[in-house]
């Protein structure tokens, strides 16, 4: 058992959702080690800033990380603490994950202040999301919508769609949870009909790759069934080069002991898609996601990836 830490820093970025995050990690670890100062760095990221571009277009979800991880670079924090499905697949050389904390409601929400279901919205209908998995999956199942893009935080999105800029929008259903606004979901949306995100729902602390200290102080934290399933959608999504410019999710879940996952790749626009599942025992996370990768090239996503990338 390692020593009890004098202080420690958290780098988290300074949006609500975010921000419950970060304490959410420091009242763990202020039980975890009560001798200890547990402070949170807030800080604003290039992701947070670049407003007005879809994701993919700028850079992908590793611009809400890039100002964290320099933080653990310089030693102004000892750990920052992501949402998994904002954590690039690979990391950058000299940082590594420390601990994977237990996962919320891994499913996407259906929010509409006039429209109970997704399937009551008449054609036409304009539905607000910033990410291609969910857009190519909504234009699969309802090709009549029209979908825009959706960026900001969970409050502004809220805010343009009671401003009634959107019939709908699709927010992760784990984030409305964390910040108290789960009756602004309208409908919870089945894995089945929306295939999650890598990792979404699911908190990861990140530290710098020689901090051989902290991976022990935070080793606690990890939730080892949430870790495995993330393990397994995330080594999916790197053998299939995986970002957010490719409409792809995957899902796995624990079930009597087996781990089973579910992936698909798509075009932005969902006329094509390839789905398959794979199941096996946890421990073989990593190779059950380079599995179902194989699985899904070999129905075609390697034609479907090579369409996204001269498009």
């Amino acid at each position: 058992m390692s020593t009890s830490p004098r202080k420690l820093v958290i780098a988290s970025r300074e949006s609500a959702l975010a921000m419950w995050q970060a304490r959410h990690i420091q009242a763990r670890l202020q039980a975890l080690y009560p001798d200890a100062i547990v402070e949170i760095l807030g800080m604003t990221t290039t992701g947070d800033q670049i407003l007005d571009s879809p994701l993919a277009r700028i850079g992908g979800k590793g611009l809400f990380v890039k100002e964290l991880e320099q933080a653990l670079a310089d030693g102004r924090a000892d750990l920052a603490v992501h949402s998994m499905k904002d954590v690039p697949m690979n990391l950058p050389e000299g940082f590594a994950l420390a601990a994977t904390g237990e996962r919320e409601d891994p499913r996407d929400a259906f929010v509409s202040v006039r429209y109970q279901r997704l399937e009551d919205l008449p054609e036409g209908s304009v539905v607000g999301t910033s990410s291609l998995r969910r857009q190519s999956q909504l234009q699969a199942r309802f090709p009549h919508l029209k979908i825009e893009s959706l960026r900001g935080n969970l409050q502004t999105r809220l805010r343009k769609l009671d401003e009634g800029q959107y019939a709908a929008i699709i927010l992760a259903a784990a984030g409305l949870k964390r910040l108290g606004l789960e009756e602004r979901i309208t409908q919870l949306i089945a894995p089945e009909n929306s295939i999650p995100a890598v990792g979404q729902g699911a908190l990861g602390i990140e530290i710098r790759a020689d901090r051989d200290d902290m991976r022990e102080l935070l080793h606690p934290l990890n939730h080892t069934d949430t870790a495995a399933c993330v393990e397994a959608e995330r080594a999916m999504s790197r053998a299939l080069a995986g970002s957010c410019t490719v409409p792809l999710g995957a899902y796995a879940h624990i079930e009597n002991g087996a781990l089973r996952m579910t992936g698909f790749v798509a075009s932005v626009n969902g006329s094509e898609m390839v789905r398959d599942s794979v199941e096996g025992a946890p421990g073989d996370a990593d190779a059950l996601g380079r599995a179902l990768a194989e699985k899904l090239i070999a129905r075609g996503a390697d034609r479907i990836l090579a369409a996204l990338d001269h498009a």
